[in-house]
């Protein structure tokens, strides 16, 4: 069962299309990423699932509904969480999930409330006003509040930005817990690591849908040999890399590089780049043939898309 679907949405701000033809659904029960990096139509994607905006093209059904012209009917069954911390700072953690309980109807919600107060451990700060609260357990009770009316699917619009590892971490444990007990979530984030979590991702770039599947899938986008380099120097000799024969592409990760080679590339791959690199009087740390990863599938999507567009 599919409680959103987009199909072929375009979303036009001017001359900028934010959305430019996209489609996906997601299914009952799971982890559904938006992926991308600013400017890529993430947001845009969440506030038209949720009816803040209409879309110029296409069709969106939430929970079967469109968004936009039966908006009330939705708003029972959908949680939203934005971008910036919305809640209010001179009410206390109990007043301010009281006073989403309260606007979405809810009567009896103490328990409920506590329950929540419990999983996102502030209970013990649960008379503390929210300007007060650090960045983490902003977070926390802003989801805290979403869930108060228990809704059946769970919109996130990068709640992880700017939050410190930690606090991070523990968001990620809640959503888990929600998840098993049957809540969909889609949530949209530039972090490629917290991609990896999700059940399927759609990736984004300027607006357009690269690709939608399973983690697991998408990197398999990549087959050519890969092989991964740290050397000792301050930064990767990607101009050297570049050059080596049978080399593609070449991408810089902070210390490493990601040498793709194309056909005819040799049958050890990571010897011979070490030995190439040797020979040039560059000590490499560490030469190995990996996996490609979500980054490198995303580079090549990207990489394919804008040839085709020249």
């Amino acid at each position: 069962m599919s409680l959103i679907d987009f199909e072929g949405v375009t979303k036009q701000y001017g001359s900028v299309r934010a959305l430019d033809d996209v489609s996906f659904s997601v299914t009952k029960g799971e982890m559904f990423g938006l992926i991308g990096p600013d400017g890529a139509g993430k947001t845009t994607s969440i506030r038209v699932a949720c009816g803040l905006i209409g879309r110029d093209k296409g069709r969106v059904a939430v929970l079967g509904r469109d968004p936009v012209r039966e908006h009330r009917a939705i708003t029972g069954g959908v949680g939203y969480l934005s971008q910036r911390f919305s809640l209010y700072g001179d009410l206390t953690i109990d007043e301010n999930i009281a006073f989403f309980a309260e606007i979405h109807g809810v009567r009896g919600y103490a328990a409920a409330r506590n329950r929540l107060l419990e999983m996102t451990q502030l209970t013990a700060f649960r008379t503390r006003r929210a300007d007060r609260l650090s960045g983490g357990m902003k977070q926390k009770l802003a989801l805290a509040c979403t869930l108060i009316h228990e809704p059946a699917l769970l919109l996130l619009d990068e709640p992880t930005t700017g939050v410190d590892p930690v606090s991070r971490r523990e968001f990620w444990k809640l959503l888990s817990e929600f998840l098993s007990n049957g809540l969909t979530i889609v949530m949209a984030t530039p972090y490629l690591d917290e991609a990896e979590r999700c059940t399927r991702i759609a990736l984004l770039h300027r607006g357009k849908l690269l690709a939608v599947d399973a983690p697991g899938e998408l990197r398999r986008v990549r087959r050519d040999p890969l092989v991964e380099v740290i050397a000792d120097a301050p930064r990767p000799p990607l101009e050297i890399l570049e050059r080596l024969p049978h080399v593609s592409d070449v991408q810089a990760f902070g210390e490493r590089a990601h040498v793709r080679f194309a056909t005819g590339a040799p049958v050890e791959p990571a010897d011979f780049v070490r030995r190439e690199l040797e020979r040039q009087g560059i000590h490499v740390l560490a030469a190995r043939s990996v996996a490609p990863s979500l980054e490198d599938a995303f580079i090549e999507l990207i990489t394919r898309t804008e040839s085709r567009s020249t």
